[in-house]
């Protein structure tokens, strides 16, 4: 050891161990690269019981992991499934994520899952993408794909499931809450509750079907019941302008005498709407308006806030479903599922019995 501590000391770099190949298992079994491939494909009924032993023990040995990647594109499959997100902050999409990873586990896919944060061009570069990894299928929930980006699936016979929402000039499988009867269910509580004003807090609708259907069905709900309801748009990037309109169209509610109800048409604008009335109004800020939303977030037991919760979990098992029907040759329509949500009453706008909705799947 060197007396010098500045003096460099060299040491030589560290070997890697090099990971054993079929060619390493075979000479060690004492057998062929066929009988090994043979035994990887579970075909191990045209061997004999003493050469699959001595196979076993040389992978054992070895420890011999094969390229599942390598052996897929060899059969023609590799068995992965590209999912499309818009928002993983989302508690929507990591419930439905799970029932997507669930699904793909029993039914032997591997999920690859690409985040575009809200961003269409990162959504666009994330589905070209997902073309170079030669993914067996896809499931989209975006913000605005275009409909060029989808058709290249379409042409390369890879399926498509679409994720809560459609894609103007694609028709293809799609999965997702029964919006509009959710929406009117919702409405027509707060009606029977005898709130006077009703207003419907949701994002821009521009790129999103699921929002405009919701919208779409609370407005009809409000004119069939002759209730009175508008809508405000809550762009979450920037919300400050449609806060000061809330402030505005609540206090004219309050001095009217008026029982005023938020009704939020997703988790993420009743987080943000929530946040900004304990803020305006203290801790007892639903003394002085009520708060519903679409989503059954965590938070919203403890806030003793009404909701309709999604069926996320099918939502997302449903979509991975129909990819392996379509993978196994299945031939049919286009299909539309629709699954219920369910009314959770709490204290934000009276108690009352939970009315659950009913699916409806088109096209199976």
């Amino acid at each position: 050891m060197s007396d010098d501590p500045d003096k460099e000391i060299h040491r030589p770099p560290a070997v890697r161990p090099r990971r054993a190949t079929i060619t390493d298992v075979a000479r060690e079994a004492g057998t062929g690269k066929t009988s090994i491939s043979r035994y990887l494909n579970g075909e191990t009924g045209v061997l004999s019981p003493d050469l699959r032993e001595r196979i076993e023990a040389a992978i054992a040995k070895l420890d011999y992991r094969p390229n599942q990647m390598a052996r897929g594109l060899k059969r023609g499959r590799n068995r992965l499934i590209g999912m499309l997100l818009a928002d993983l902050t989302n508690p929507y999409s990591v419930e439905v994520l799970q029932g997507v990873e669930a699904a793909c586990h029993a039914l032997g896919y591997m999920p690859l899952i690409c985040h575009a944060a809200n961003e269409v061009d990162m959504e666009r570069r994330y589905l070209q993408l997902l073309t170079t990894y030669r993914v067996e299928g896809v499931i989209v929930n975006a913000l605005g794909v275009k409909e060029e980006l989808l058709q290249a699936f379409a042409q390369g016979g890879i399926p498509v499931v679409l994720v809560d929402r459609t894609v103007e000039g694609i028709v293809t499988d799609m999965v997702g809450l029964d919006n509009a009867a959710a929406a009117a269910i919702a409405t027509r509580h707060l009606v029977d509750e005898g709130f006077d004003e009703l207003l419907f807090l949701v994002q821009p609708v521009m790129h999103v079907s699921s929002r405009r259907l919701r919208e779409a069905s609370f407005r009809e709900t409000v004119a069939a019941l002759d209730a009175h309801g508008s809508t405000l748009i809550v762009d979450l990037a920037d919300a400050s302008a449609a806060l000061v309109e809330l402030d505005r169209r609540i206090e004219a509610a309050r001095t009217a005498q008026r029982r005023v109800a938020l009704f939020a048409a997703n988790g993420p604008v009743a987080l943000r709407v929530a946040v900004h009335l304990k803020e305006r109004y203290g801790a007892d800020w639903q003394a002085s308006v009520a708060l519903m939303s679409i989503d059954d977030s965590e938070w919203a037991q403890l806030a003793g806030m009404t909701a309709v919760r999604q069926p996320t979990y099918d939502i997302g098992r449903r979509a991975v479903e129909f990819l392996h029907e379509r993978l196994g040759g299945t031939l049919v329509p286009p299909r539309e599922c629709l699954l219920p949500g369910e009314l959770i009453v709490r204290s934000s706008t009276r108690h009352a019995a939970g009315k659950i909705l009913h699916a409806t799947c088109q096209g199976t």
